[in-house]
Formats: structure tokens, sequence, C-alpha cells
């Protein structure tokens, strides 16, 4: 029985990804473009010895070895930053492991090389008054104004991931118990929190869209809709929200996840436990949420020498 081709397996891999660990579809197209470029490297670099198989195929899977991928690493090290190589290595690491449990290849390349140590950087976040402000500024003269109204103090109010936000239907808010109802990275659920102003303007912006685009209230639909009434798209969100930042004169870039940044930090400087915040944001390793400690940092030693007795 013949082997299938390298482009077949990276499309079983990806397929395998989506349905069996639910992966997003950009987390999915970002595998791909990943692993499509690790063989391009391979078929056009004739030391990498891996070039011509006999079904045509750019690269020898089986002529894979440790010291290919560090070379290969060594290249991307020119022109890319840590963790877009820590991203393209455990792309690669967990392809090679499919195929080992396919019996295409005896033994994972890629399971002895360390993902290279990442630079601690600090998320970017709003202060309070430059997240009101923000708010604030957002017109509600017109239907799709009330809309983008209620996108973004939702994502204040409840910090979740844009493809969450947009993934959420009408009956995944409960107006009644103040909660939202979300699905996270891995297909996974969870229940979030959200505030009054951010269940007010929804209720006025599907109250208007009930008036104007004749769409009952409990009508089980996507909560964001686009013009054409339709879902709205993560990209329109950036979109809308790089609009609203230049009309209110903010000299920062910020993004939907700047939205999230900001929700954890002011969170923990208001005194949130870490553990509650890992929850809510919907992080798998505690490690993650702690970046948001050190933002902190200015609390922290005003706390420290208000209250200790021997500072």
């Amino acid at each position: 029985m013949a082997r299938p081709s390298v482009k077949n397996l990276i499309n079983a891999f990806i397929e395998s990804l989506a349905v069996e660990k639910g992966y997003s579809e950009n987390t999915c197209r970002a595998y791909r473009n990943d692993l499509e470029g690790f063989m391009e490297y391979l078929a056009q670099n004739p030391l990498a010895g891996n070039r011509g198989s006999q079904r045509g195929d750019p690269v020898k899977l089986d002529g894979i070895h440790v010291i290919t991928i560090r070379g290969y690493l060594g290249w991307l090290h020119k022109k890319n930053k840590k963790t877009t190589i820590a991203r393209k290595l455990s792309a690669m690491r967990s392809f090679f492991k499919f195929l080992v449990k396919r019996g295409v290849i005896a033994e994972n390349p890629a399971g002895s090389i360390l993902t290279p140590k990442q630079d601690k950087t600090i998320p970017q976040y709003l202060p309070i008054d430059e997240m009101f402000r923000l708010l604030d500024s957002i017109q509600t003269g017109r239907i799709l104004d009330l809309r983008n109204r209620a996108i973004f103090e939702t994502l204040y109010s409840c910090g979740i991931r844009v493809a969450e936000l947009v993934g959420m239907d009408i009956r995944n808010v409960d107006f009644t118990g103040g909660v939202i109802r979300v699905l996270g990275k891995g297909g996974k659920e969870r229940i979030v929190p959200i505030g009054h102003k951010a269940l007010a303007a929804i209720k006025i912006y599907r109250e208007q869209a009930k008036r104007e685009w004749g769409i009952p209230a409990d009508h089980n639909g996507p909560l964001f809709l686009n013009k054409n009434k339709g879902r709205l798209s993560a990209r329109s969100v950036a979109r809308i929200l790089g609009n609203l930042v230049k009309a209110c004169g903010l000299l920062k870039p910020v993004s939907p996840h700047t939205m999230r940044h900001t929700f954890a930090t002011h969170m923990l400087d208001a005194g949130a436990d870490l553990r509650i915040v890992q929850e809510l944001l919907g992080h798998k390793s505690l490690s993650t949420t702690q970046k948001y400690t050190h933002v902190s940092i200015d609390r922290l030693m005003e706390t420290y020498d208000r209250a200790h007795p021997r500072k």
C-alpha cells in the first residue's frame, strides 16, 4: 500500500487538530502555514538532504533528523522572533508525533529539541481612565454604533477572546443570572460573569435590532451581527476598534487582545485572586496568567510601604 503524500499527511494532521482537539480555524491555519513553510525550506535547501522523493514530494519525511530541524531553526532565527520560532517548532513537534502514531516515521525528530527561552514581555494594556475614555467615546446614534458599544463593553467586562465574542449566540447571554457562556480554546465551555453596563448595552442593541431589522429578541442566532445581518468576524471587530481608537485620540495601538490584557490587569490591580482571573480568562496554566502580575508592581510596593510595620 502506497504511503500518503506529504500534502495529504499535512491535511490529515490539520483535520485531526480541528476534529479531535477542537483547535480554532486560525490556529489550524497557522499550523498549516508553519508546516508548509518548513517543507518549502527543505525542498529548496540542498544541504538539508531531503529533496526529491520517489512520489515527487518536495521532501522525504524519513530523511528528516534532529540536525535538519536545528538547521531550520537557525535559519528562522535570522528574521523571526523567539515566539514565532517556538510556535513553528511546536507545529513540527505535533506533526511528527502524529506521523509516529500513523506509522509513517519511526521516531519524532523534534521530540528532543527544547523550545527557545522566551523573552519576558509586559502585556500592553490601557489605564482605567483611557479605557473609560474609549468606551464613552463610542456613539449610539445608529444601530451599528449601539452594536459597537455592546461589543467593547462586553470585551472589557468579561475579558474574553475576540473569537469567543464573535462565536456567541443570543442564547449564550443569561440576562437574569448576569453571566455569559463562551466556547474557548480546545472546544472548552466556560461561564463568565458580565457587568451591568455591558448587559444594558447588549439589551439596547438587540432591542434596536428587533425594531430596525425585525430580528426577535429571543431569536437563536449570532449575538453580534454585521451590516448584512450575518455573524460578525473577528477581523471586523479589530478594524472597528482601530477606527474607534483613532477617533477618540488614543496615541497607541489597541487590539481586541489589548482589551483582554486590560481586563486582567485591572482585575488584579483591584485585588482579584490570581486563580480566579485564570478561570475567567480560560487559561489552562496559571503561569500564563502570572504575566499580568508584574504590571501591578507599583501597587504592590505601595501596599508594602503602607502596611509593613518594619519596612
